[in-house]
């Protein structure tokens, strides 16, 4: 039997992104919904220290970090082919922009919609430099294609798409045309379609 998947989440968090990539893998997975007052608590603890959701467990396996999460998922299940194999010359933008967005996109973005602004003679101490190389740097990089790598659908694409699709929702990303473009498309995938009806329904019986 094959090990189960367990998705610790919550739909109103950054586990969403998670949910739509295990959509679009396309196993069975078991939903465990943590309830914000229960993520400091010993069971949950027990899962992830830090207290906050998503988390996976596949069989033996616990992962945490959304990011970590879909490059896990995506290798795990290679026939879903939403990675370029090891070795490949895809595989390298595709951990660019992977970790792009968990690095410069998410503390950019994070910090903006805290106030927070990075003095300028403080540049070179923060990993993104500036909001605004941020922002310049995914636009080239989204603005003549539909995917990131290869032109070929990709965890990171899922990625990067949640984080465009929220960013520019909350006000955090600017609203691009470059970002709406490549951000609708992604949106209009089957599977984005299914995981933001699973969660909001989940939001809607009061699972928060």
């Amino acid at each position: 039997m094959a090990d189960e998947l367990v998705f610790y989440t919550n739909p109103m968090s950054r586990g969403r992104i998670v949910r739509w990539m295990l959509e679009e893998v396309g196993q069975p997975y078991r939903t465990e919904v943590i309830e914000y007052a229960a993520m400091k608590a010993p069971a949950y603890l027990a899962i992830n220290p830090m207290g906050k959701v998503p988390a996976l467990v596949h069989g033996e396996t616990l992962v945490t970090e959304c990011a970590a999460i879909c490059a896990y998922l995506a290798d795990a299940f290679p026939a879903a082919g939403f990675a370029p194999p090891p070795g490949e010359r895809l595989r390298g933008p595709y951990y660019r922009w992977l970790f792009f967005a968990a690095g410069p996109l998410e503390a950019a973005a994070s910090n903006r919609a805290l106030g927070f602004v990075v003095p300028k003679d403080r540049e070179r101490m923060i990993g993104y430099g500036t909001f605004a190389d941020v922002m310049n740097t995914l636009e080239r990089a989204v603005e003549d294609v539909d995917y990131l790598v290869g032109n070929r659908f990709s965890a990171a694409d899922v990625y990067v798409g949640a984080h465009l699709g929220f960013g520019m929702q909350f006000g955090t990303i600017d609203k691009r045309p470059a970002f709406e473009r490549y951000s609708a498309k992604l949106a209009a995938r089957p599977a984005a379609a299914r995981a933001r009806a699973i969660d909001d329904g989940l939001a809607g019986a009061g699972a928060a």
